[in-house]
């Protein structure tokens, strides 16, 4: 009887924390569960410069796979994708450890034809992405030189978040024909001041001559006024090969640290010249130097870089909503972080 009355006693305590409680019916599973047990951010932590290397927190090299973002404009075939959703799919389907928000800054619709309503997307994405884990770059998505902009642009996200590892700023999508010395070097230097100033502490990535391509230019004469800085590095594989990788292999070796943030699986309009044979001699370029990623894009638009095709749904993508460059880019990101 003593057995019993302490095994009823050790049952009722057990009950009181859920212990020796009778079963309860399980929740019902998420459409799409998270495969993460970790984060990317959880992981990772603040990331930063460490050499030719991108590394955590703790000071090991990181390679982060991901996609990029079509223009953020009013009324442009990508601002629909600015959702949370589109981050729940990428995060559990297509296992995505970075998203780039690319804000777009001059043409109908873009920053600084309506400031509101693309600032209101960026932020849309950069909070899912913290609530998710996940990094996000903030891209300035400009071919034009517009400093003053980019400063008071940068300056208010960048104190909105200035807590958060998980922010990335790109201070200049591509530059065109800009000279690195006279001018863009000096424009990031103020740009990163500002964010610096504003109180964020997260790695910085400067876009490079010429279509953000010339990063032996840039490593020539890096940024010295932080250490906190890599350089962006874009290519398109039906254009660009291996005198492009050959130049970013001279820019490693200088001690430069890049970072992908742009890549397409076509020719660099965006359309045509389809080439998974080149997309797979970069992307095994970027694995060999550690070379962070992120693709263009995940948009609707008929044309071969997008990843979906046209009509498809806000997130929960079949492989029948994906384009022939979607289901490459998707396998290619689905092999990253685990």
């Amino acid at each position: 009887m003593k057995n019993v009355r302490l095994l009823l006693a050790s049952c009722l305590a057990l009950v009181l924390v859920g212990g020796c409680a009778p079963a309860q019916k399980p929740a019902a599973p998420t459409a799409r569960p998270a495969r993460w047990t970790v984060s990317p951010v959880e992981a990772h932590g603040r990331l930063r410069v460490c050499g030719p290397k991108i590394c955590s927190q703790a000071g090991q090299p990181v390679q982060l796979r991901g996609v990029s973002l079509f223009w953020s404009n009013t009324g442009w075939e990508g601002a629909r994708f600015y959702d949370p959703r589109v981050l729940d799919t990428l995060g559990n389907d297509w296992n995505a450890s970075v998203v780039r928000a690319a804000i777009g800054v001059q043409n109908d619709g873009g920053y600084l034809a309506d400031p509101a309503a693309n600032e209101a997307r960026a932020r849309v994405v950069i909070d899912a992405a913290i609530a998710r884990g996940m990094y996000v770059i903030v891209d300035w998505h400009s071919h034009a030189l517009l400093q003053k902009e980019a400063e008071a642009f940068f300056a208010k996200l960048a104190r909105a978040y200035a807590a958060a590892p998980n922010l990335i700023w790109e201070t200049f999508n591509e530059p065109m024909r800009h000279d690195w010395l006279e001018e863009l070097k000096p424009y990031h230097e103020a740009v990163i001041a500002a964010i610096r100033k504003a109180g964020s502490k997260n790695l910085v990535v400067v876009g490079t001559p010429m279509w953000s391509q010339d990063v032996d230019t840039a490593a020539l004469e890096p940024i010295e006024t932080d250490r906190n800085v890599a350089y962006t590095l874009h290519f398109y594989a039906g254009t660009h090969r291996q005198s492009l990788r050959d130049k970013a292999a001279f820019a490693m070796k200088l001690g430069a640290a890049l970072f992908v943030t742009e890549w397409g699986t076509c020719d660099s309009s965006g359309d045509r010249n389809f080439d998974p044979a080149e997309s797979k001699r970069w992307t095994d370029f970027m694995d060999a130097n550690a070379i962070s990623s992120l693709n263009w894009s995940i948009a609707d638009k008929n044309e071969t870089a997008s990843a979906l095709r046209p009509g498809a749904p806000v997130g929960g993508w079949t492989d029948a909503d994906l384009t022939e460059s979607g289901r490459l880019v998707k396998a290619y990101v689905e092999a990253g972080y685990r």
